[in-house]
């Protein structure tokens, strides 16, 4: 992320429909580049979390103040559809890869069913050697690329909702809500493997990135358009809108000028944990109440 953001420069979300064949920082330069041919300020720019290249669907991009809670959204859950083909495992466990192992077998709805709850909540997976999980400093797709044996271990996740939406002779298409660090080609490929068959994914579409669904997300093409008219500010939801799930605290312009400078607050014991300072409708800070003191997490400047 890079420029300073200017005075009127917009600060919120744009909830981007990534498009199939983009990675996650060409679709935030391409919406960087409609900031600017829209005639709006500098402003700084991050997404709220990687999508493949061959997945689509809801990527957050932040604006301005908002990508100070691009980190939020990371550890946010996330929620798929996706599809898996039996009978072929790839090195990439995803259809752009090589062919490594394959099988006859190929498993019934009913067989799919029975197996599904062995995949709902914490669990271990393996991730794949083609993500963006650094190993002595490189990432494990650069590894695996240059075909260097690529070591990764183990991590926990949790899947708190598995379905299978669809089957038919050769795929079966599911819908996942799962925590922040899942890998759904891993999960696709443990799924194959229970099966006694193997598998990669073919199509991967994320419904859902913490507050952000589908029904708010917008096509890149439309965002284009948008520019060109500039009325991209249409499209730009308010920073609160990532903050839903937290309380607002109310506080007076004294409170708010001692919160912008940095300054500890006297709270109520009985709010406690993380909440969002509101003066009025402006948001001053995400603060944190911890007993008799209520201090800075995160201060915005708007």
């Amino acid at each position: 992320m890079s420029d300073a953001p200017g005075a009127d420069a917009p600060h919120g979300w744009i909830i981007l429909d990534k498009p199939y064949g983009l990675g996650s920082t060409q679709a935030v330069a391409a919406v960087k580049r409609c900031l600017r041919e829209a005639g709006l300020p500098k402003v700084k720019i991050g997404h709220g979390g990687t999508l493949d290249p061959l997945a689509t669907g809801v990527l957050p991009i932040a604006l301005g103040e908002a990508t100070k809670l691009a980190g939020r959204m990371l550890d946010s859950d996330k929620a798929y559809d996706f599809c898996v083909k039996f009978g072929a495992e790839t090195d990439t466990l995803d259809a752009e890869g090589q062919v490594i192992a394959t099988s006859d077998a190929q498993p019934t709805a009913a067989e799919i069913e029975a197996i599904l709850p062995r995949f709902t909540g914490p669990i271990e997976q393996m991730p794949p050697a083609y993500s963006a999980l650094k190993v002595d400093g490189r990432r494990a797709y650069d590894l695996a690329r240059a075909g260097e044996a690529v070591e990764l271990q183990t991590r926990a996740v949790t899947i708190h909702a598995l379905t299978l939406l669809s089957c038919d002779a050769e795929s079966a298409t599911f819908s996942a809500t799962v925590s922040k660090g899942t890998y759904i080609r891993s999960l696709a490929r443990d799924i194959a493997h229970a099966l006694g068959t193997v598998g990669h994914v073919t199509m991967l579409r994320r419904t859902k990135a913490g507050p952000f669904a589908l029904e708010s997300a917008i096509s890149l093409d439309k965002i284009t358009q948008a520019a060109k008219g500039r009325i991209i500010a249409q499209h730009v939801l308010p920073l609160t809108v990532g903050l839903d799930d937290i309380p607002a605290l109310s506080v007076t312009p004294a409170e708010a000028l001692a919160l912008k400078q940095g300054k500890q607050l006297l709270g109520d014991p009985r709010k406690q944990g993380l909440m969002l300072a509101l003066e009025g409708e402006t948001p001053i800070a995400l603060v944190e109440g911890l007993g008799p003191e209520i201090r800075v997490v995160r201060g915005f400047n708007l």
